[in-house]
């Protein structure tokens, strides 16, 4: 892959996202998020390709799945006004068929289409495959990486907001009640494991569920990047004053240095 062929990829991605900005203000609001996003995922891929010392093609592929691995996020949002998957469909998948039916990969060797399409399509599970058609691990790793690193920042700026001032489709439709906390995920995160999605209730068991993607950190690079940008303590500090959540917490972020 050349840097030519990215640069082509890079236009198709903003022209491609302008029309669904096209909304109302709350949809704008929502759509902007995302965009946002897959820049910022883009930046953090940047900086792991850096910190881990891939080869020039190696970084033109994975900046490549940090461009599209959400691009069905937008016609997931126009058709059922969600981010939620469960609620809607698989996002990775919608991306996967974005990708196909505006052949946006047809210039770029097979070999490599495929190492862009896995890494998309496996992105967003909670336990990626163990085998795969090619060698894309080290793409998912990446990717699942670069998304954390920066949902984590959406989520601390989303916090810091009032809720109605908040993009909607972000918390998922969770309410927000202060002082509200499952214990299921409570114990899922001080047992070092990720929190399930389908054991949230609320925005702070959601918080919760990020905070234990600490657990699911591949490299050095990235857990030297969340340290460094003290996300995990800005918003455990949104959590209730609980010393069972203290503890987990705690257990959460020593695990960044182990």
């Amino acid at each position: 892959m050349n840097r030519s062929q990215f640069n082509t990829l890079v236009a198709w991605f903003d022209a491609y996202v302008e029309p669904f900005l096209t909304t109302d203000d709350e949809g704008i609001k929502n759509i902007q998020l995302k965009i946002e996003h897959t820049r910022k995922v883009c930046t953090a891929m940047k900086l792991l390709c850096e910190g881990e010392n891939l080869s020039g093609n190696e970084s033109l592929i994975a900046s490549s799945v940090a461009l599209l691995h959400d691009v069905g996020r937008f016609p997931q949002y126009r058709r059922w006004r969600t981010f939620r998957d469960s609620d809607s469909d698989n996002h990775a998948r919608l991306s996967i068929d974005v990708m196909k039916a505006e052949k946006i990969l047809a210039d770029i060797d097979p070999s490599e289409q495929l190492l862009i399409e896995e890494a998309v399509r496996f992105h967003n599970m909670l336990q990626p495959p163990t085998r795969y058609r090619s060698p894309v691990r080290t793409y998912i790793d990446l990717i699942r990486d670069a998304d954390k690193l920066d949902i984590w920042r959406v989520f601390v700026e989303l916090l810091s907001q009032p809720p109605e001032e908040r993009a909607s489709a972000a918390t998922l439709g969770l309410a927000d009640i202060p002082g509200a906390v499952s214990e299921q995920c409570i114990a899922m995160l001080d047992s070092g494991s990720i929190v399930h999605l389908d054991t949230v209730t609320c925005v702070n068991d959601f918080t919760l569920l990020q905070i234990s993607w600490v657990y699911d950190l591949t490299s050095v690079t990235s857990r030297t990047l969340l340290r460094e940008r003290s996300y995990i303590p800005i918003l455990a500090a949104t959590l209730p004053e609980r010393a069972d959540v203290r503890e987990a917490v705690a257990k959460a972020l020593a695990s960044l240095s182990a």
